[in-house]
């Protein structure tokens, strides 16, 4: 189940709840004062270092040698 970080933009006040993307949605609408904390971040953790498809290495090739000043490396 998602959680939601939010922020009452009258007071800063800070909350998080965990409940369904609905209940979320229906809370929202009853509480017009509260507002997603983008603060709070909604990134998650990586482990290790991406694999890239082949597709994607492909396409990042020819940008590096449409544009051969660009570090790309890294991508192809």
């Amino acid at each position: 189940m998602p959680s939601y970080s939010v922020i009452n933009k009258v007071t800063g006040e800070k909350k998080e709840f965990t409940m369904t993307m609905t209940e979320y949605t229906k809370w929202r609408e009853e509480n017009p004062d509260w507002d997603k904390d983008w603060q709070a971040g909604v990134a998650g953790t990586t482990y290790g270092t991406p694999k890239q498809s082949d597709g994607f290495k492909e396409v990042m090739s020819k940008v590096q040698k449409a544009h051969p000043r660009a570090n790309l490396s890294r991508f192809t």
